[in-house]
């Protein structure tokens, strides 16, 4: 049975005596960052009542609550969290912390999801742990974050939302923590959390459908068919724009999310960064049973050629997953139009 009392802190002691050689240097920097997302919890719900309205009553212009969560992670992880800098979408440079001996970096998504605050709707952050090589020296460099995600020694969530949840893989399962606001901890809510290998629901951008190439198409005709076509069950279709609250859903419910690479110029490619929004929530999805991907292979085995690289990303049930990598890598065929993607369909589809 679960011991409802069981604490973050306590997980990671329990994880630690499993690697008698670890010199906790990681469970301090774990720790950092849940502190850092238990700061911009309080934050975010403070938002309406405090940074912005201030700021306005000042007559200042207000500073976005995603540059906000940016600093939050600046200020509480820069002294002596046994990280060495990181990387994150709210700025185009990395970030370099006081001890430039650390053993850890970190890829972050300070607030994924950003657009929602104005509807209440849930938002979060994505964070990825990789390790810094011994070899290295001197100040940290861009170059040292370009890993492969199968690198990642930890990567989670923390969804914001009637309760805080971090979902948390430090590489053996994938746990969630649910913030208790009385003690101000995180305690383990659910421990090896498991993607159902099938589901019946897919996210998906509908408004890109134009740019979709033919196995995101057959897959999605297929879906929309229902119990009367080639998959003889019923699909309902989902879209948050919170990538957290997208890999939440499917943890609960299972289902595929797609945001594939489009078929025309680079700039009309996924706008998920491979770094700290894709391989975090892959290694999550991959460590509970699920599988993410590229839409053709494991998204995990991609090495990155510089910090802020886009990639298309496919990732849930690992059934359906494996269904369009095998559309994708079946030889190309020429695509035979529907009504579901022609100019008096659902997807209008234009040349």
């Amino acid at each position: 049975m679960l011991r409802s009392h069981i604490t973050l802190t306590q997980y990671l002691i329990e994880e630690r005596a499993n690697h008698p050689s670890s010199s906790g240097a990681f469970n301090s920097a774990i720790l950092a960052i849940s502190v850092t997302c238990k700061a911009l919890a309080g934050k975010i719900s403070r938002s309406a009542l405090s940074g912005h309205a201030s700021a306005k009553a000042r007559g200042e212009k207000p500073r976005t609550l995603d540059s906000i969560a940016h600093e939050t992670f600046v200020h509480c992880l820069q002294n002596g969290v046994n990280m060495s800098g990181m990387i994150s979408d709210n700025n185009q440079t990395l970030v370099s912390f006081e001890d430039q001996s650390a053993d850890y970096l970190l890829a972050v998504v300070p607030l994924d999801g950003a657009a929602n605050i104005d509807l209440n709707l849930s938002v979060g952050s994505i964070f990825s742990v990789l390790r810094r090589e011994d070899s290295a020296t001197g100040p940290l460099s861009t170059e040292e974050f370009l890993q492969c995600g199968a690198e990642q020694v930890a990567a989670g969530y923390v969804i914001y939302g009637p309760a805080t949840v971090l979902v948390l893989s430090v590489g053996n399962g994938t746990h969630a923590f649910t913030l208790n606001t009385e003690i101000g901890e995180f305690l383990l809510t659910q421990r090896d959390m498991r993607v159902p290998e099938n589901g019946s629901e897919f996210a998906i951008n509908a408004s890109n459908s134009r740019f979709w190439d033919a196995p995101i198409k057959r897959y999605i005709e297929e879906c929309l068919a229902g119990s009367e076509g080639p998959r003889e069950k019923n699909f309902n279709m989902r879209w948050i724009a919170s990538l957290v609250a997208e890999a939440h859903r499917i943890f609960q419910r299972g289902g595929v999310f797609m945001s594939p690479r489009h078929n025309q110029d680079d700039d009309a490619t996924s706008h998920l960064r491979l770094l700290y929004e894709v391989n975090p929530i892959a290694f999550l999805i991959e460590q509970a049973g699920g599988r993410a991907s590229t839409a053709k292979a494991a998204v995990l085995d991609v090495a990155p050629s510089e910090a802020h690289q886009c990639s298309g990303f496919v990732f849930g049930s690992r059934n359906e997953v494996e269904r369009i990598e095998r559309y994708s890598n079946e030889p190309e065929q020429q695509y035979v139009e529907t009504p579901l993607f022609n100019t008096r369909g659902l997807f209008r589809h234009t040349d």
